[in-house]
């Protein structure tokens, strides 16, 4: 194995090892975690790579679901490290970190080796159960799995049996552009929305639109008369110029796009469902209902009235800054993994607190 070529990408560069222990021995000089994952969602895996811990990505020619890399949508550091699928059953990881019942089902069979399936492993489940939203039991029924949701809602509704099941709220960046919403419109991003139909709000939008103007930006969104993909980095100064955001999805977690709303400062117009009623006190740092009609109403104030706008936007920044703190992500993060390596060394109370 010592004569094996190996590729990997570090801070943009691509480099080629002939030696594998040359790879090995780099890595090793890390020191801190070494966490193995998939490139699931891009956006939440940018801001998980904020942490005090080295993540390993696969890549393969295809670039198929969850070995795109690193790609050149995020500015990833150099603690983010793509590894060619067919090299990674010769790295030593700390921790396996699943994002999709592919991972867990298909992919760890594939690509870990069987000594790397025996690693401390954490699930991080992104979205709340669909077919049945309270008995549906979760996939992942391995109670040495640690089990991680994104909201509390979520937590609440999957039937989980895992030993160990934690929740980590959205983390997102502080940022410098400031709010101005010039543009009397709002703004709404999600992507792909009309193939995604009902659970995400494509008839909602599609009525609201009616009555209040709207742009949509997203993957997927031009051929329905949106304005299609806005790169990453751009995103937060082109929203910044409209109004108000709007969220016309029923069913989901909260949506990492409304925290970054929420951190420039744009009022947020969104369903009180899921999540989005106990992050929002409508009327105060946000407008949430469930009533279609009012939330079309508050828009249109939101419209006539700028000064509104920048107060109730001031208050949803005031909140997304305690609530989605980066560092507060980032630092539950790295708890979790050091719990999940030490996960026979604690009792089922002192993991599962009512209050986490």
């Amino acid at each position: 194995m010592s004569s094996k070529k190996i590729t990997a990408r570090r801070g943009g560069i691509i480099f080629t090892a002939i030696l594998y222990t040359s790879v090995k021995k780099s890595i090793e000089k890390m020191g801190n975690l070494k966490i193995f994952t998939w490139h699931i969602h891009g956006t939440y895996l940018y801001y998980l790579s904020k942490g005090d811990y080295t993540i390993y990505i696969p890549v393969n020619e295809e670039r198929t679901e969850g070995y795109y890399g690193r790609g050149q949508t995020f500015p990833f550091g150099d603690n983010v490290i793509e590894v060619p699928a067919s090299e990674v059953k010769n790295l030593d990881f700390d921790c396996i970190l699943f994002q999709t019942n592919k991972n867990f089902l298909v992919d760890q069979y594939e690509i870990l080796s069987e000594q790397q399936r025996k690693l401390p492993r954490v699930y991080l489940e992104h979205d709340p159960p669909r077919d049945n939203p309270t008995d549906t039991v979760h996939t992942v029924n391995d109670p040495d799995v640690l089990m991680v949701h994104v909201t509390h809602y979520n937590r609440l509704m999957w039937k989980n049996n895992n030993r160990i099941v934690k929740v980590i709220e959205h983390g997102a960046p502080e940022t410098t552009v400031a709010y101005s919403g010039e543009l009397e419109k709002g703004i709404v991003v999600v992507n792909h929305l009309h193939k995604r139909g009902r659970r995400l709000g494509a008839d909602i939008y599609e009525e609201v639109r009616k009555q209040i103007p709207l742009d949509l930006v997203g993957m997927g969104t031009k051929e329905y008369g949106g304005l299609g993909e806005i790169p990453h980095p751009e995103l937060p100064a082109f929203i910044s110029r409209y109004r108000f955001f709007f969220n016309p999805i029923r069913y989901t977690s909260f949506g990492l796009a409304v925290c970054e709303a929420m951190m420039i400062g744009i009022p947020v117009v969104a369903l009180a469902t899921t999540e989005y009623a106990t992050v929002f006190r409508d009327g105060v740092n946000g407008y949430a209902h469930t009533n279609i009609d009012y939330l079309t109403d508050m828009m249109k104030l939101l419209l006539h009235d700028k000064a509104l706008a920048i107060s109730i936007g001031q208050e949803g920044k005031k909140t997304a800054g305690i609530k989605f703190s980066l560092e507060r992500f980032t630092s539950q993060w790295n708890t979790v993994f050091q719990l999940a390596i030490n996960n026979n060394n604690i009792t089922h109370e002192e993991a599962n607190r009512v209050y986490q």
